[in-house]
């Protein structure tokens, strides 16, 4: 497979100096004395107030229970040091949680008009980060009930892409690409049902990992069991740490697994499939055009392949629109965003059978993949073959029909891994000659997330190294 061009060296956005570092920076600075902890989060909060009136990642911000914790943190680093981060291996670091996510000291309003009546609890992700130290800095925007690859809600928004404020930060976890994009939260947790994590990762040029089906508990569980929990951050050895706190089973999710993420040694030669989805645009293959040569570097066979599944989007929506039929009643109608009360209202139409040809398709997809992931290591490709759209849109002009029930047909290299269950990761890979970022997804077989995340840091780093430019000049890519 030849893949050939230079693409031009690009930066992350300058908002201004990010508040929010990586994990290990962070700490590092804790424990050097370059700031504390409660100092650390009133900066963070500070950037909040000045930067999320533009961006709106935020839908609720941090209260004097952070500022209380933040204290906590600094007495507990006076007392005892790097010990302390022994137990605690997130201390002191500001993360942000998607508004889809129960929270016990903030409200969870799930981007609707519709009452939220479910218990003001912490879901086990959330309880596991305050476990390990975290701190939680805000909840972040999502469409209503997360049913849109935008970020866009009757309650909030649009959510605006820190590169490019007049584009979309992509959804539904959009609120928490942006915060990460923009230096907000040093990571966040966001939730991903038909490439919901990826698709704002890959629009605000950050990481974005959605883990196999059932790593990470998902409380309470869809019946459609599509959706994920996993992390965003600004680098892959980021996710990892914060992979290393989120895994492992809950009682309260019965698809939830025992696992490990522990990269530890550099992947060797893998066999790489490297696929191309309808509707790539140039801009986004001129990108993703130098991933192929970097994995070359890194000594790994690539092999450009055809897409190897028809595309199971009809499947997706009869799924996800009788799950969302189920869990509305017709007296929420009038509170509903209309694309979702479009969705509900074609979900009442299904009939059993309707569904159950749905999850046929699933499993003959699963089926074809594990042939597929027998001759293939990982997969590879542009995590969405466009670039962002307008930031009030919930889908790009020309994918827009009058059903209403096209809204995700634009992002084909996303859903079909939710139906798989298959760990998938978008990591940057550039930035389009307008400035636009544009992702790369590894997908790999279902459980083998660490192989992602060891391959996914391998070539972060390779795509980081100072690469020749047009006249000699020589510039960091990152």
């Amino acid at each position: 497979m030849a893949f050939i061009g230079v693409v031009p060296a690009f930066t992350l956005p300058a908002i201004r100096t990010p508040a929010c570092r990586s994990i290990r920076e962070t700490k590092r600075l804790f424990l050097t004395g370059g700031t504390t902890v409660a100092e650390h989060l009133e900066n963070v909060l500070a950037a909040v107030g000045e930067i999320d009136p533009t961006i709106r990642a935020f839908v609720a911000v941090a209260d004097d229970r952070a500022r209380y914790e933040a204290d906590a943190a600094d007495q507990l680093l006076d007392a005892v040091g790097a010990v302390a981060f022994r137990d605690r291996p997130l201390l002191g670091v500001p993360i942000a949680v998607k508004d889809l996510v129960q929270t016990r000291d903030l409200p969870t309003g799930r981007g609707s008009l519709v009452p939220n009546h479910r218990p003001a609890v912490d879901a086990p992700a959330v309880a596991r980060l305050r476990a390990a130290g975290a701190i939680l800095v805000g909840k972040t925007a999502t469409s209503e009930y997360g049913w849109s690859a935008s970020t866009v809600s009757r309650v909030a928004g649009p959510t605006r892409n820190p590169w490019a404020p007049e584009r979309t930060a992509g959804g539904s976890s959009g609120g928490s690409a942006a915060a990460v994009a923009a230096g907000l939260s040093t990571a966040a947790v966001g939730t991903d049902g038909a490439g919901s994590i990826r698709i704002p990762a890959a629009f605000c040029g950050v990481v974005g990992f959605k883990p196999s089906f059932g790593r990470i508990p998902y409380v309470p569980p869809g019946a459609e069991r599509l959706s994920h929990l996993g992390p965003l951050a600004r680098e892959v050895t980021d996710i990892t740490a914060l992979m290393a706190v989120l895994i492992g089973p809950d009682h309260r999710d019965p698809d939830s697994v025992p696992g490990v993420i522990a990269p530890t040694a550099a992947p060797a030669t893998l066999r790489i499939g490297w696929l191309e989805f309808p509707g790539t645009t140039n801009e986004v293959r001129a990108v993703t055009g130098r991933v192929g040569p970097a994995l070359n570097r890194l000594g790994h066979r690539v092999e450009r392949i055809a897409v190897p599944f028809s595309d199971p989007y009809d499947a997706l929506v009869d799924l996800l629109a009788a799950a969302e039929a189920a869990a509305a009643t017709p007296e929420e109608d009038q509170l509903c965003d209309p694309g979702r009360l479009a969705l509900i209202r074609y979900g009442r139409t299904l009939t059993g059978a309707a569904v159950l040809r749905a999850e046929e398709t699933r499993m003959a997809l699963r089926a074809q993949m594990h042939r597929v992931m027998q001759r293939y290591d990982l997969l590879a490709m542009a995590t969405v073959p466009i670039t962002p759209f307008a930031a009030d849109a919930v889908a790009p002009a020309a994918s827009i029909d009058p059903d209403g029930l096209r809204w995700l047909a634009w992002s084909p290299a996303t859903y079909p891994f939710n139906l798989t269950g298959q760990p998938a990761l978008s990591l940057p890979a550039g930035v389009t000659p307008h400035g636009l970022p544009v992702g790369v997804q590894l997908v790999g077989r279902v459980g083998d997330d660490d192989l992602v995340l060891r391959a996914a840091t391998r070539l972060e780093a390779e795509l980081a190294r100072p690469t020749p430019q047009p006249g000699g000049d020589f510039r960091g890519e990152r």
